[in-house]
């Protein structure tokens, strides 16, 4: 993965992501995100989302200001900070127009905002990257996006309550982060690519072949409005909700 480098406060344009829709040559420096819930290579800063990407503002002043004025939401909470990460599956609402975006995979531009209903801004979907047992024996979850969700166990000697593994998904409220549903990472789910030369495409597991390490499993999949398989591995693979309306492809589609 390429190091993206610069100074402590500032990022050059030249070792920006690829996928941020800015001139490379334009000026020097660019806005680098702030430590938060992606990291640099998956995220866009909100500044840069407003000004170029859904056009709120003529120049970064203006994003600046919009954003400072506590006029935009992620995931339901008013961010202030212009360079605050936005990465994928977060949703976006601007109050005062009644607009509501999701980001999600897109083959070319990787991370595009795709307008959603105001119903469907209320939901999430989170991968979890990881579990932790914490104090009482209980486990914590921790999700792609820096979420952290503690599942209680009755008895942690036969912790019947955690049904969870790595890589699966939840389906949350947002803000408060009930979880609605749990959609295990398994022959048959439906997913989404986040990442590779297959970003965007979604469709049904057919086969998880892991030799060494989980996250690099070879994962076939069948695309659904082609019918092609394809192959990724499972660290790029996202499971989605089969029934639940959620967009999670770049278009007008709700699947």
């Amino acid at each position: 993965m390429k190091k993206i480098g610069g100074s402590l406060r500032h990022l050059r344009r030249e070792q920006a992501p690829r996928y941020w829709p800015i001139l490379k040559k334009e000026y020097v420096w660019t806005v680098k995100p702030s430590p938060g819930p992606h990291p640099i290579d998956r995220s866009i800063p909100l500044a840069i989302l407003i000004r170029e990407v859904l056009g709120y503002a003529k120049n970064m002043r203006e994003a600046r200001r919009i954003i400072a004025q506590g006029k935009i939401k992620v995931d339901g909470v008013v961010r202030k900070d212009y360079k605050f990460p936005v990465g994928l599956m977060d949703v976006i609402e601007i109050p005062e127009t009644g607009e509501y975006y999701r980001i999600v995979p897109h083959p070319t531009k990787v991370l595009y905002p795709v307008q959603i209903s105001s119903e469907e801004a209320q939901l999430k979907v989170c991968r979890i990257n990881g579990k932790t047992m914490v104090k009482g024996g209980n486990i914590q979850l921790n999700l792609h996006d820096g979420r952290n969700i503690l599942i209680k166990l009755k008895n942690p000697a036969e912790p019947v309550e955690d049904t969870y593994k790595t890589y699966d998904s939840l389906l949350i409220k947002i803000p408060s982060q009930e979880i609605v549903e749990h959609i295990p990472f398994k022959v048959g789910s439906r997913v989404v690519i986040i990442q590779g030369r297959n970003v965007g495409t979604v469709g049904e597991v057919l086969e998880i072949n892991q030799i060494f390490k989980k996250s690099k499993s070879i994962v076939t999949i069948r695309e659904e409005k082609t019918g092609n398989i394809v192959r990724t591995i499972l660290e790029y693979s996202f499971p989605v909700p089969a029934s639940t309306q959620i967009t999670v492809v770049a278009g007008d589609e709700n699947v």
